[in-house]
């Protein structure tokens, strides 16, 4: 825990960097979106511009949907998303955009329910009544018989989700979907959906603050907020019928049947929320930066470029810090042909040679 507040401290300088003064023959990257991912993205930004001092990247999490629409219209240099790019999103940037994998996190249901110390288990269908508002008390017999031993309070369940337009409740969604018909047919999964009760926040940052000050509530967070806010999170149910702890072996695990067999052409926009393996926790996703085809400036182009191949390599290894799981190997070959095909006025950004410096 230690390491990791470490980690949490560096990457909270970034907001310095970011507002430093540019010096000469600086390059300025910009980027935005993801709270999921914004720790890893700022630990990133530190660490590479110690190694380049000449490329300094500032990245802001504004949440998913601010990052694709910062991205669509040209405000930022990439975008940061946890929900992919829909085809209206991607038609109105006339294609020219990459889905590139940074690395895997997981979701999970955080709670504060006073006097209750034990980890508690839920399934994707309890889940799903709890936020449609089906379930509106602790100590609703759905919830007991998952928790037999527990003594749940007979407490008003406030539900608490995201304000914004959001990749993380893309993920949430997306599994309570599979889990729950009801779910499908009367909310669906997006990156923002008409939610049918409960209190809203922004970012992961504002569920967290929600949850964590207000008796009997429950929200979703990536794994690395409730880890650094010392609130509980829950066991969840996977396809197994297991109940699994969010961890950076599980995570990987609901990766690896999803990539093992992965088609080279593929744009990256899968899901893996709910996948098979009896070890595998239910609701993971990967995280993507999105970056254009073709490029107009070759400066930023190859600083950018060089950033990015340096976080799908060196990068890698702050993932586990920040309770993240790393990309697979096959994720990472892929992607290293995608960046040597971005080009600047039809010439490659990078040398087909190219392996890192």
């Amino acid at each position: 825990m230690k390491t990791l507040a470490k980690s949490l401290a560096a990457a909270a300088g970034c907001a310095l960097l970011a507002g430093s003064a540019w010096a000469q023959g600086t390059i300025r990257l910009t980027g935005s979106g993801s709270t999921f991912a914004y720790p890893l993205y700022s630990r990133w930004a530190i660490e590479y511009h110690k190694i380049h001092p000449d490329v300094e990247v500032n990245y802001q999490g504004v949440g998913s949907g601010a990052g694709i629409g910062q991205f669509s219209d040209g405000v930022t240099d990439f975008g940061a998303t946890d929900g992919p790019m829909t085809d209206a999103q991607i038609a109105k940037v006339d294609g020219n955009v990459l889905h590139l994998p940074t690395t895997i996190g997981s979701v999970m249901p955080t709670y504060n329910i006073p006097g209750v110390t034990e980890q508690l288990k839920f399934t994707g269908q309890v889940l799903a009544e709890i936020y449609l508002g089906h379930i509106t008390k602790w100590n609703d017999s759905r919830i007991t018989a998952l928790n037999p031993g527990v003594s749940l309070p007979d407490q008003d369940i406030i539900v608490v989700h995201r304000s914004d337009a959001s990749g993380t409740t893309y993920i949430w969604t997306d599994y309570l979907s599979k889990e729950s018909p009801d779910w499908a047919q009367q909310v669906g999964h997006s990156t923002s959906v008409n939610w049918p009760v409960g209190l809203a926040g922004p970012g992961n940052p504002g569920v967290t603050n929600i949850v964590k000050q207000t008796p009997g509530a429950i929200g979703y967070v990536e794994l690395i907020y409730a880890i650094q806010n010392h609130i509980p999170y829950g066991l969840v149910q996977n396809s197994a019928g297991r109940y699994i702890n969010a961890s950076l072996e599980t995570t990987t695990n609901a990766a690896a049947g999803a990539v093992a067999h992965l088609d080279p052409n593929t744009d990256f926009r899968i899901s893996i929320t709910n996948p098979g393996g009896a070890d595998a926790y239910p609701i993971a996703s990967l995280t993507w930066i999105l970056v254009h085809k073709q490029m107009t400036d070759m400066t930023k182009a190859r600083a950018l470029l060089h950033f990015l191949w340096w976080g799908l390599h060196d990068g890698q290894k702050y993932c586990t810090e920040l309770a993240y799981a790393p990309l697979p190997r096959r994720v990472v070959a892929i992607e290293e042909e995608r960046l040597k095909a971005i080009t600047v006025d039809g010439q490659p950004v990078l040398p087909r040679n190219y392996r890192g410096q």
